[in-house]
């Protein structure tokens, strides 16, 4: 059957994740565009910008445990809807940071006008994590339920590239809205393009087995690798039960997962919250400067998100099962960020030298992203991707916590002795050997393919 006889409504579907993880990261990069802003005008440290990040990426952990087992249990149209409502709310709050700072500081007898901007960033911060807690477990949950197993690392890795073009977006539209009508409209600008996405996804999704726009064809095609599925019938859609987490705890593949993304999601939190940071700190660039670099660094991110995606079907193609064919080239992938370590040694020659050299690195990481998600769809049933992904996502926002709380210390310290650059260079190490450790132990913990049964 030609692919033109299938049907191609699914790749709607990844449309729609695709636009959603595009707002999902413009939200994000808002706050690390303004930070030379909000620095100079509230009197931040690093420290004090790190620990802002920190909220995030904490709560953001502790979240993602929960989020993957609400849209289990809501489903993935509802579960999504709520998420970017939730998310789309916490970035207009950063507008108000001031108020509801005033607010905190009432309760807690804070008074300086850095400590007081600080704890209301923190607590916008906060509920922008528990809304984008929500994107990724559902985003690979509903890439489960709408595409056979040969086909979700491609599509993944094409909504995954969403994060690219959000943060290519970012410096280009931020420092203009920005300059325009001030810093508070950005985030409220932002903020309100995830309630036109609500719209459209809730006129648009339903689950494949109740989806009117999908033909006959198309929906067995979806459901290909499912053998208990025998005949299709519209509007019968199958019961999930409950998995608990302890069950899932038993598994190493549920191990494996947790700990690629705990090793490596911090590299990219690193990148997206510290980068204009780096470039105004050892280059004196100023936010009309660095908007260019930036965008193309993270144009350089979409080329590694889909060529990550479609990289496993060249294993494939040679005879390989689909999880070794996904870690073959989870290898390859992992080597391409130790380029970073040239980052410092070279980057006196010009500052695009390390613009170019951490955008391979984040490409190789959004390429490693469209692969590490999909191995969770590979080996577990679809009634625990979400939970299974929520697991995994907190322990990489457990490792993102850690890697802001390490940079803040270490660029503080050495800023304090006359030589930043050091604290940036054992960074810049870190993100280098993550993605090698985190294969080696990964391959250790499941050495060859095996689904999870449930």
């Amino acid at each position: 059957m030609s692919k033109d006889t299938i049907g191609k409504f699914r790749w709607t579907i990844c449309s729609l994740l695709f636009i959603a993880t595009t707002i999902n990261y413009l939200d994000r990069q808002v706050l690390s565009l303004l930070q030379p802003t909000l620095e100079g005008k509230f009197g931040w440290t690093n420290t004090d910008y790190a620990n802002i990040t920190a909220v995030f990426q904490f709560t953001y952990a502790i979240c993602l445990l929960f989020a993957g087992r609400i849209i289990d249990k809501l489903g993935t149209k509802w579960g999504f809807g709520w998420a970017i409502i939730i998310w789309s709310i916490g970035a207009i709050l950063h507008a108000f940071a001031i108020p509801i700072g005033n607010v905190v500081g009432g309760l807690f007898g804070y008074v300086s006008v850095a400590t007081l901007s600080v704890a209301g960033f923190m607590f916008g911060r906060g509920i922008l994590a528990i809304g984008e807690s929500g994107n990724f477990p559902a985003a690979i949950k509903a890439t489960a339920e709408y595409f056979p197993k040969r086909e979700r690392s491609l599509a993944t890795g094409i909504f995954n590239s969403g994060a690219g073009i959000g943060a290519i977006l970012a410096p280009i539209c931020i420092p203009w809205i920005e300059q325009k009508w001030g810093w508070e409209a950005a985030f409220v600008a932002v903020g309100a393009m995830g309630f036109v996405w609500l719209v459209l996804w809730l006129i648009i999704y339903e689950k494949p087995e109740r989806q009117k726009r999908l033909s006959a064809a198309e929906l067995t095609h979806i459901l290909s690798d499912d053998a208990a599925v025998k005949a299709p019938v519209a509007g019968a859609a199958p019961v999930e039960e409950k998995v608990s987490w302890t069950k899932l705890l038993g598994y190493r593949q549920t191990w494996s997962f947790a700990f690629g993304k705990f090793m490596t999601d911090g590299v990219w939190w690193f990148f997206l919250f510290w980068l204009p940071a780096y470039l105004k700190a050892q280059y004196g660039m100023v936010k009309s400067d660095i908007s260019f670099p930036l965008a193309v660094l993270y144009m350089l991110t979409m080329i590694g998100s889909i060529g990550g995606g479609w990289f496993p079907a060249y294993f494939a193609k040679k005879g390989h099962d689909i999880y070794m064919a996904r870690m073959k080239a989870m290898l390859a992938i992992a080597v391409f960020p130790l380029i970073v370590l040239l980052a410092q040694p070279l980057g006196s020659y010009s500052y695009w030298v390390p613009v170019i050299l951490i955008g391979i690195g984040a490409s190789a990481h959004q390429a490693w992203s469209a692969n590490i998600f999909t191995t969770v769809s590979d080996m577990f049933p679809k009634k625990a991707i979400g939970t299974v992904i929520g697991i995994g996502g907190m322990a990489g926002g457990l490792g993102g916590v850690i890697i802001n709380k390490l940079g803040g210390y270490l660029f503080d310290k050495y800023k304090a002795l006359g030589h930043i650059e050091t604290g940036y260079t054992i960074m810049f190490t870190i993100c280098a050997v993550a993605y090698l450790i985190a294969w080696i132990v990964m391959k250790a913990l499941v050495p060859r393919y095996k689904q999870v049964e449930l």
